[in-house]
Parts: structure tokens; sequence; C-alpha cells
């Protein structure tokens, strides 16, 4: 049972009030007398206020700890039916929590040590007493396999916070904010011609890698760009750990492609 204090019938007096900066939770009864909460900040208050439209009443609470006492508990009834309630005075686990994440922000680095690697791939990692996670694509710039081929249990790291959710108590890190991006070097060498290895055999193509290291960048040379003439399936020009001469075609960062030609490479003579 959640228990919130009077609400205010003047609902834009109510939207005036809110802070210029920093999340509150705002509570609104609608017209049909429902109750609604959510938590907002100032990039929120547009669309709060059209969600709003037409209520009966609201309030806007402060999301400090100290400020939101005391709380209210309610328990199941007693044999006899009746439900009682006590004003609760001691913090809970989600009140220590509340308290901490008020202190984080969208963009802090932070230091932790990583705890637990999922068997989903998520890794989770003990920040000060509350646990935070890392999803596999915010790992690495670089392919693995794993995501303990990245890192270890009991490992500290440091990691950027990409979001501070309050309502859900989820701190998602990334430990590849704290990187460098390999790919985008590559960008000035379109054009250029390289060797590279052989990694990979598809049905389009074949992936080849163009860094001199063993989880380094790899492009893709499609099928059309393999050879003159038509190919049927690129085992007939190459082999998993062949070299191979490429030319960059393109670096796509949104996408995180890089495409190659291996026939585009050739000399004249040798096409």
């Amino acid at each position: 049972m959640t228990v919130w204090p009077d609400l205010s019938i003047d609902v834009d007096a109510v939207l005036a009030s809110l802070p210029d900066e920093g999340p509150v939770e705002f509570v609104w009864e609608d017209e049909n007398g429902a109750l609604s909460s959510t938590v907002v900040d100032e990039s929120d208050y547009k669309e709060l206020a059209a969600r709003v439209a037409g209520a009966r009443a609201a309030t806007a609470l402060s999301l400090t700890l100290d400020e939101r006492h005391p709380l209210f508990t309610a328990v199941l009834p007693d044999s006899d039916g009746v439900l009682r309630a006590r004003w609760r005075t001691e913090p809970t686990p989600s009140d220590r929590n509340w308290a901490f994440l008020k202190t984080l922000h969208r963009g802090q680095i932070c230091t932790g040590t990583v705890t637990k690697i999922a068997s989903f791939g998520v890794t989770f990692v003990d920040i000060g007493g509350f646990t935070a996670m890392i999803n596999i694509p915010e790992l690495s710039w670089r392919r693995f396999e794993h995501p303990s081929d990245i890192v270890t249990v009991g490992q500290e790291i440091s990691a950027e916070i990409l979001d501070v959710d309050l309502v859900r108590e989820r701190v998602p890190l990334s430990l590849k904010a704290l990187q460098e991006d390999p790919m985008p070097p590559f960008v000035q060498q379109v054009g250029q011609t390289v060797t590279g290895i052989v990694t990979k055999l598809v049905p389009f193509g074949a992936f080849v890698r163009i860094e001199d290291r063993e989880d380094g960048l790899e492009g893709l040379v499609h099928l059309t760009e393999l050879a003159e003439g038509h190919v049927v399936q690129p085992e007939d020009v190459v082999q998993v750990g062949d070299a191979l001469t490429v030319k960059i075609m393109e670096v796509d960062l949104s996408r995180r492609r890089i495409t190659l030609s291996h026939l585009q490479a050739l000399a004249p003579g040798e096409r």
C-alpha cells in the first residue's frame, strides 16, 4: 500500500512549482478518481502536462530521502480482519538504495567490483553496496566470445553510468565508454589496400581481419568482390586462415560495418 500526502486541486499551480532541474515524483488523481504517480525531470514536463490534463488534483514530491519521512507501511490483515499499519522509522534496503541512487548521475565514472557474470551474459558490478549491471554490447568495442573474455569475477573496474532508473532501481554501466573506439581511424583509410586474414566464411562472402591482433576489426568481402565472374560460394576462392589482399571500400560507423573488396585490390593484370 502506498500513501501520499493530500493532493492539491490546483493542478496548474503544482505543475508551475516543479523544480528547474532534478527528478521529482508527480502524483495525480484523474477524472475517475484513480491515483497514479511517475518520476519525471525537467525534460519530461511538457509531456507530463499533456498527460495530466483534466486531472482533479495533484502533488509533487521530492525524491530526497530526508524529505520523504515518515513513510507509510501497511501489513496484511490480522486474524480479526483489521488492517493495521505503523509509521516506519528505520530505513529499509530500498530506502538505502534510493538514497544512494540520488548521488549518481548519467555520465558519471564509477568504480566497482564484478560480482557475477550471468548465464545470459549480463555482468553485475557492486558499486558502493548497490548492484549495477553491464549488458553485453557495453563491454567492449571489439569482438569477444563471452563476457569472461573481458572481465572476471572479483575484478575491480571503472565504468561510465549510462542511466539512473529511480523507479526500477537500475543502473546500467558501460565499460566501452571509457575505451577508444578502434573504428573511426579506419575512415581515413578508405581507398587503401591492406592484407588481412580470412576469419569466417558465410554464404554471401568472407570476413577478413584487417587489424594485426587477435580481436582486430573485421570487414566483409561480398561474393561479388571476391573474384571476377560468378562465385557460387566463398570456399571456391578462399579458405579460413588465408591471407587476402583487400581494398577498404567503406567504413559505416553508425552500423559498425566495414566493406572490403578483393577484386578492387588486384592490379588490372591480376583480375
